[in-house]
C-alpha cells in the first residue's frame, strides 16, 4: 500500500505491480491519479492516508507492506505509524524532507528516507573525488558506508589483515563491477574497490591510514 501517488509513489507503484504484487495506491487529490498508466490494476482510495476509514478501504487490514510518500513529512509519519501501531503492518518506510527529524522518527521505529540529505549525498558522489562523500549514511548520519582509496601498496594484503592494522569494518570488496563479501581469504587485487562501514567521525582518520602506505610491522 503507498500513500501519495507523486512521482515517487507513482513510480514504485508500477515497479510493485510489474514485480507480481497487488498495489493499493491513496491520495487526497483524485487528479494524482493521472500519472498512473492506463493499465494499472491496483486500487485508487481518493482520501487522507492516515485516516482509518480510508486505510481500512484501501485494504490495509490485508497489507504486507506500507510507504508514505506524501509531500508532507507529519503526514507521511503520522500515516506510517497509524498502520505500524493500529493495523500492525511490520514493513513500513516514511519519506522525509528534513533530515533533522530522521533520528526522532528512527526511535519511534519507522524506517525513513530522508530526500534531500539522499539527493545531496548522490550530486556530491558525482562531484566530488572517488571517496569523499559516503555511499550511503543511516538517518542519524553517525554510520556511513563508504568507498575509500587504498594506497597501492595494500595490494597483496588480506581484507582482514587491512581492517585490523587500519582500525576499520571492511563491507565488501568491488571486483571488476562484482562486489565480493569478506572471507578470511580475501585478498586486495588490482583494480579493487573497498567499501568500508563506518562512524562518520572516523573517516577521516580511515582514508588517511588507508591512502598511505601501510606501516611496517616490527
Amino acid at each position: 500500500m503507498i500513500m501519495g501517488c507523486g512521482r515517487v509513489g507513482s513510480t514504485l507503484a508500477h515497479i510493485l505491480e510489474d514485480s507480481g504484487h497487488s498495489v493499493a495506491i491513496i491520495d487526497r487529490d483524485p487528479q494524482a491519479f493521472r500519472r498512473l498508466r492506463a493499465g494499472f490494476r491496483g486500487r485508487r482510495v481518493t482520501g487522507i492516508g492516515f485516516d482509518r476509514d480510508v486505510l481500512t478501504e484501501a485494504g490495509i487490514e490485508t497489507a504486507a507492506a506500507y510507504v508514505a510518500v506524501s509531500s508532507g513529512d507529519n503526514s507521511n509519519i503520522i500515516s506510517a505509524r497509524v498502520a505500524r501501531e493500529t493495523f500492525g503492518v511490520d514493513n513500513v518506510v516514511a519519506r522525509i524532507y528534513d533530515p533533522r527529524r530522521a533520528e526522532v522518527y528512527q526511535r519511534l521505529g519507522i524506517p525513513t528516507v530522508a530526500t534531500v540529505r539522499w539527493t545531496a549525498d548522490q550530486i556530491l558522489r558525482r562531484l566530488l573525488p572517488e571517496g569523499a562523500e559516503p555511499l550511503w549514511r543511516d538517518p542519524t548520519g553517525r554510520v556511513v558506508l563508504a568507498e575509500v582509496t587504498v594506497n597501492q601498496s595494500w595490494i597483496g594484503t588480506r581484507v582482514v589483515d587491512i581492517e585490523s592494522r587500519a582500525g576499520v569494518r571492511a563491507a565488501f570488496v568491488n571486483r571488476m563491477g562484482e562486489a565480493l563479501t569478506i572471507t578470511d581469504d580475501t585478498v586486495m587485487q588490482e583494480g579493487d574497490v573497498l567499501h568500508v562501514i563506518a562512524a562518520e567521525n572516523d573517516m577521516d582518520r580511515i582514508n588517511k591510514v588507508l591512502a598511505a602506505a601501510p606501516e611496517q610491522d616490527h
